[in-house]
């Protein structure tokens, strides 16, 4: 087990929370979801993968305050799929490994279970390799068999560094104006058309990102 494998993770967790703390923060689209976090529905958060770094802080401080179940998220069994299952673990959150190259049905099995069982899930539709912001095909599947709505969550920091990936990561500067956006909730229905579906939540997940940022000014 390399270094970065075992200092990486819980190096990472603290300074998120570090970084937390200092952000202003402004949320949107919470209310329509109070209803659903009341009557305990398991819900699926999609968010792309260049936006993913605050959102086990955002879970923690905006979700579990009105919502305290537990969550599972989707890993793949890459490298740095493991040090993502590592980091988040840090904030409570359970993992699932598997992606649409690895482990996929697998993964897809625990994770209808999870949602059968009451729990919430978090998918990085565009991940782990991208094409950037194209949404892959397993949330459509999940969301069709076990009937639990999407909910699009776009994030947002500006002054925010973005690195030279494939997906242009984004990490926050400290004291940066921050913004989450949850989308309407998003039902796919067992006989419904995936590819019309996919294509919609696809639309609908760029959407609450672009409002997320004019949020901030980016």
């Amino acid at each position: 087990m390399s270094l970065l494998t075992t200092l990486g993770p819980p190096v990472t967790a603290v300074a998120v929370r570090a970084l937390g703390a200092t952000l202003r923060l402004r949320s949107e689209g919470l209310e329509p979801l109070e209803p659903l976090w009341a009557a305990r529905r398991p819900l699926i958060y999609a968010v792309w993968h260049a936006r993913i770094l605050m959102v086990p802080w955002l879970n923690a401080r905006l979700v579990r305050g009105h919502a305290a179940r537990p969550a599972r998220v989707l890993a793949s069994h890459s490298r740095d799929g493991e040090l993502v299952a590592r980091w988040v673990t840090r904030f409570g959150l359970r993992v699932v490994r598997g992606s649409s190259s690895r482990g996929g049905a697998e993964a897809l099995r625990e994770l209808t279970a999870a949602l059968r069982a009451g729990e919430d899930v978090a998918v990085v539709p565009d991940g782990p390799r991208g094409p950037r912001e194209a949404l892959q095909p397993g949330v459509v599947v999940l969301a069709a068999l076990t009937g639990a709505p999407v909910v699009p969550v776009g994030f947002a920091a500006r002054p925010a560094r973005r690195l030279a990936s494939w997906d242009h990561f984004m990490v926050p500067l400290p004291f940066a104006r921050a913004a989450a956006v949850f989308g309407k909730p998003f039902a796919v229905a067992r006989e419904a058309d995936r590819e019309t579906a996919r294509a919609d939540l696809e639309r609908a997940l760029r959407e609450v990102t672009e409002s997320a940022d004019r949020l901030v000014g980016a």
